[in-house]
């Protein structure tokens, strides 16, 4: 069924209401339509931008964000370990969410990480059930066995499903300074990793990127799944709907929900549940719409007046986050290969424009360069810094809320174990702040990005207004190991430029950012603090735990005291792994479905 408006759905009843049509909530959506006989409507809080180019296309990073048709464009609260800075949280804005502006990577976490969830507690969620769940839905694109060879891509024994409708491949135009990078890596002491995409990413190794390389277009959640499906008599979408809480009532003892409540302007609809609300509005909304139905820390609810039905204080809490910095450098004029610094000409980005057309260009180019390691590749400070921080939970270990010991137990584990927390991306151009590029100068970037953070935050509301944002806190370098390891993985970045063969590719000065007057840690930590990102991977603020351990949800996905309302979406994850989670939130999604249609 097409898109339809608020006056055709209005006051009717669904079998399932998805709330939030991205990343999570479309594919869940598509696949719950499966069963022919069962209705299923997703509510969108922004527009359709369908077969928009600005999306389609590659090489855009970040292109989309603070423009309204596409992000909507949070802020943190002012960060006491960060100078007091709000940093801003992009988030996707229409159908596909977040996976249609993001970055494009297609990483994986490790299997044991995986493993974690069912560790802590939640039987069913390992390794083994979601990369099923994964061969089904992927359309993994591999490359010619010349291409494979060329690029020294070692995909030789990847095995990734290869009839889903979402695709990943390997970009079409390849940076020469991807192989000088990984090979200086390597030279610094990294080892190719096994098995990068089947559950062992530790090391260097290139990666494909989430677009169909047949169009050279994004391939995300609206074309992947929505696009293919909405025929479909029984599938129903419907935008600019803000969903302001979910109407409950009590049976046996349990909130059951009976309509959601939106927005749409200054107006207020209705639709009726008929059998469940499934919440997957990311993890900085789905708990902001639980907190609105009454669903949360009495407290919170109690400070905006909001009646309590079902007192939970784990939602929003327990926030997670990825954080990541850029180290630019400058090229050598004579390096045999363009970067995405030429798109700053007009001339050249109508060029290229023309180009992609036809498959060709830097508009078919990627992030593919990749290392995950331990602190200990990255610095000789690393024993030094783990010792001091397990000594510090041990000594506070009575005075952490229900839950969070036992997560910090497994985070030892890995920092012994040496799990690959530390990430380095290649990026192919300038990336960085707050020195601009020289004109005319072609640059290659590497994001250091933090994945095994310790700090814990939280977000919750302040308004009874759902127009309003929650405060997102998430309390950035509360737990000072975090910050010693960015510092110290950052300046290992920094020193690649003295390792053949990077040093050979370089100018004497390259570094751009955050450059040579910067050399002191005092000064390299003002600089982290004043120029690092998110990574837009926030999670955890419905966690699928015990509800004794400060959950939300049940292993089945379903809020602790309700009977017919669920979450699905990257705030179930209750502990952060080392992986850009797109993958991840997809299989979530497809699990969710097979819970729900009781097929798990």
């Amino acid at each position: 069924m097409p898109i339809l408006p608020i006056n055709e759905i209005e006051n009717k009843a669904f079998d399932y209401v998805v709330v939030g049509g991205g990343t999570a909530g479309l594919t869940l959506a598509v696949r719950l339509s499966e069963d022919a006989s069962k209705s299923v409507l997703c509510l969108e809080a922004g527009g359709a931008n369908l077969n928009d180019p600005h999306i389609l296309r590659p090489a855009s990073w970040g292109s989309h964000f603070s423009n309204d048709q596409y992000d909507w464009n949070h802020k943190t609260v002012a960060q006491k370990s960060a100078n007091g800075i709000q940093y801003a949280w992009p988030r996707g804005k229409g159908l596909g969410g977040s996976s249609a502006i993001n970055f494009l990577c297609w990483t994986r976490p490790p299997a044991k990480e995986i493993d974690d969830i069912e560790r802590l507690g939640n039987p069913g969620w390992n390794w083994k059930n979601l990369d099923a769940s994964m061969k089904k839905l992927e359309g993994y694109i591999a490359p010619t066995e010349e291409i494979a060879k060329k690029r020294g891509l070692k995909v030789e024994t990847w095995n990734h499903g290869t009839s889903g409708t979402l695709h990943h491949s390997f970009p079409g135009h390849f940076v020469g300074a991807d192989q000088a990078v990984q090979d200086t890596l390597l030279n610094a002491g990294f080892k190719y990793a096994k098995d990068p995409l089947g559950g062992d990413p530790a090391g260097v190794y290139f990666s494909t990127q989430t677009v169909d390389s047949k169009t050279y277009t994004r391939s995300y959640s609206a074309s992947a799944f929505y696009i293919p499906a909405q025929s479909r008599k029984n599938l129903t979408v419907t935008l600019d709907a803000l969903v302001s809480r979910v109407v409950t009532e009590q049976v046996s003892g349990k909130a059951n929900a009976t309509a959601v409540e939106f927005l749409n302007g200054d107006k207020t609809y209705f639709v009726k549940v008929g059998r469940e609300v499934i919440l997957s509005a990311g993890a900085l909304k789905s708990p902001q719409i639980l907190e609105l139905s009454g669903i949360g820390k009495k407290e919170v609810l109690d400070s905006v007046k909001i009646p309590v039905v079902v007192d939970l204080p784990g939602v929003g809490e327990n926030l997670q986050e990825h954080i990541y910095t850029s180290v630019s450098f400058e090229l050598k004029d004579d390096v045999p290969f363009d970067t995405v610094d030429l798109l700053r000409d007009t001339e050249a980005v109508t060029k290229h424009l023309k180009l992609h057309d036809e498959q060709k260009g830097l508009f078919t180019a990627g992030i593919m360069g990749f290392s995950f390691g331990p602190l200990q590749l990255h610095s000789k400070r690393a024993d030094e810094i783990h010792e001091t921080h397990i000594k510090k939970i041990e000594a506070s270990k009575d005075k952490y809320p229900p839950g969070l010991y036992e997560q910090y137990q497994i985070q030892i584990q890995r920092l012994k174990d040496g799990a690959p927390g530390c990430e380095i991306v290649n990026v192919p151009g300038f990336f960085s702040f707050p020195n601009p590029p020289k004109p005319n100068k072609k640059y290659f970037t590497l994001l250091s990005a933090m994945n095994h953070q310790f700090s814990r935050g939280w977000t919750h509301v302040i308004s009874k207004d759902p127009k309003i944002d929650p405060a997102y806190d998430p309390a950035y370098f509360s737990e000072d190991i975090d910050l010693q390891t960015f510092l110290e993985c950052v300046k290992f970045v920094r020193s690649l430029a003295k390792i053949a063969p990077w040093s050979d590719m370089i100018v004497t000065v390259a570094e751009a950012n955050p450059g040579p007057d910067c050399m002191t840690d005092e000064q390299l930590t003002e600089w982290l603090k004043k120029y690092m990102a998110t990574t837009y991977h926030t999670a955890a603020t419905c966690s699928m735990l015990p509800r004794e351990k400060n959950g939300v949800v049940d292993p089945n996905l379903v809020v602790y005291g309700t009977s017919n309302i669920r979450v699905c979406d990257l705030s179930i994850l209750p502990l952060h792994f080392a992986a850009h989670p797109q993958a991840a939130v997809y299989t979530f999604a497809a699990r969710a479905a097979d819970i729900i249609m009781g097929k798990a």
